[in-house]
């Protein structure tokens, strides 16, 4: 899980689960509002899965001043930074997983998407949106 603020492509929060638990979204949530401090107000767009109608979750963004948003059933385009960022993930390194052998614990797989967004994704991979920029150093520049 992920939060994109102002399209800047930086990945802030993530967790990982082998379920589809509402407590991985919230983890994932809690460290995005650590790290970012966001307005109250901020639009927290999500796809249509369970944990994110899930009263506790609702709570959260409440608590946070956050106005929920989730995509239209059946409608992967309101959700496309997130999806456009899965596919990339899974094309740049779940494939190379898979070609390997695939992951041999749920522990694996963690740590090689922590690898994959904290130290590639977000401080080198260039993105045409960001003017071939990674969004470490995209950030860097607004600052």
């Amino acid at each position: 899980m992920s939060m994109f603020p102002q399209r800047r492509r930086r990945v802030v929060g993530w967790s990982a689960g082998v379920t589809l638990a509402t407590a991985t979204v919230l983890a994932a949530l809690r460290i995005a509002l650590m790290h970012r401090q966001p307005p109250r107000g901020l639009l927290h767009h999500s796809d249509r899965g369970v944990p994110y109608a899930s009263a506790e979750h609702r709570t959260v963004l409440a608590a946070a001043g956050l106005e929920p948003s989730r995509s239209r059933a059946g409608n992967p385009y309101d959700n496309a930074a997130m999806e456009s960022f899965m596919a990339t993930y899974k094309r740049e390194c779940v494939a190379l997983a898979q070609e390997a052998g695939g992951y041999a614990t749920p522990a694996e797989a963690t740590a090689d998407f922590f690898a994959y967004a904290e130290s590639y994704y977000n401080r080198e991979r260039l993105h045409s949106a960001l003017g071939y920029k990674s969004p470490v150093d995209f950030e860097k520049q607004l600052n």
